[in-house]
């Protein structure tokens, strides 16, 4: 099973009307067993601040679908490295905290409606290169209607 790094605009896609179709579905799958999701302590202090409905959508997860991505020494390095490489500003100090994170994690996907820091042609090539140089893998980068598409037996 894939485990995919799951950032809060996931979430809170489910109640945005652009975002909710291929959110929801993508839910629907993890609570199909077809995902593990991953979130981090961040995610969680992001979601705190979120309407009650958003945090409900973690809430109702089956609670054998979601695991830990530590937020580690080992990851605030490597955001440290995307900011130093110039992939984000200091002010996205988060976004590179998650995609870290992920990294880190060993993530198969991250997953974000964050088109501008993270889902993103030309930061994900960033992003990547700085994890090669670090010693890590690349890390695939989409957005929930990249990969919500019907069930995985599907044809």
């Amino acid at each position: 099973m894939m485990r995919v790094y799951v950032d809060a605009s996931v979430f809170g896609g489910v109640y945005d009307k652009e975002f909710a179709k291929s959110s929801r579905d993508f839910f629907r799958q993890v609570a199909d067993g077809q995902w593990t999701v991953l979130i981090s302590e961040l995610v969680v202090a992001e979601l705190a601040g979120a309407p009650h409905a958003v945090r409900q959508v973690l809430d109702r997860l089956p609670v054998d679908t979601v695991d830990e991505a530590p937020v580690s020494e080992e990851s605030r390095r490597l955001a440290e490295a995307y900011l130093d490489a110039g992939v984000l500003s200091r002010g996205s100090s988060n976004d590179a905290l998650h995609v870290a994170a992920a990294t880190v994690a060993r993530a198969d996907l991250i997953l974000s409606w964050n088109f501008k820091h993270i889902v993103n042609f030309r930061r994900i090539r960033l992003f990547n290169s700085v994890n090669l140089a670090q010693g890590y893998g690349i890390i695939d980068i989409r957005s929930p209607a990249e990969i919500a598409y019907g069930s995985e037996t599907e044809s």
